[in-house]
């Protein structure tokens, strides 16, 4: 893993949370994507060398409506950037974690991404982000 990639903070209105980020990173996001297969709606802040992707629900079986039932609004998660996400999904499954993903997919930001289960991270939801290389 080379680097901290993003954090994912799970929120109910990304209209109302943009302008928070905004006001709180006197920046404005650079970029809104859905991610149907996910069930969200994104919205990525660059602060620094670091970003942030705030996560709307877009319908209430997605992952991010059943965090916000459960937990609230909150950190989601933390992605890894990676370089070869097959061959650190192999390694990491060696090592004994649980994927959710066992394959990558498509995720937003023009990344192939994989999620590692939080029962095998101390309850941290980890995902692995690769560049889609054009």
């Amino acid at each position: 893993m080379k680097k901290i990639e993003h954090i994912g903070i799970a929120v109910k209105d990304i209209d109302a949370s943009n302008h928070l980020f905004a006001s709180l990173f006197g920046k404005e996001h650079y970029k809104i994507e859905d991610v149907e297969s996910e069930g969200v709606k994104t919205s990525f802040f660059e602060c620094g060398p670091n970003k942030i992707e705030l996560l709307q629900a877009t319908n209430e079986n997605s992952p991010i409506a059943k965090f916000i039932e459960k937990k609230g609004e909150g950190i989601h998660h933390i992605a890894f950037a990676v370089d070869d996400i097959e061959n650190e999904i192999a390694r990491l499954t060696e090592e004994g974690f649980k994927m959710i993903h066992e394959k990558p997919k498509k995720g937003a930001d023009n990344k192939l991404i994989a999620f590692l289960h939080p029962k095998s991270t101390n309850g941290v939801l980890i995902e692995l982000c690769q560049d889609i290389k054009e």
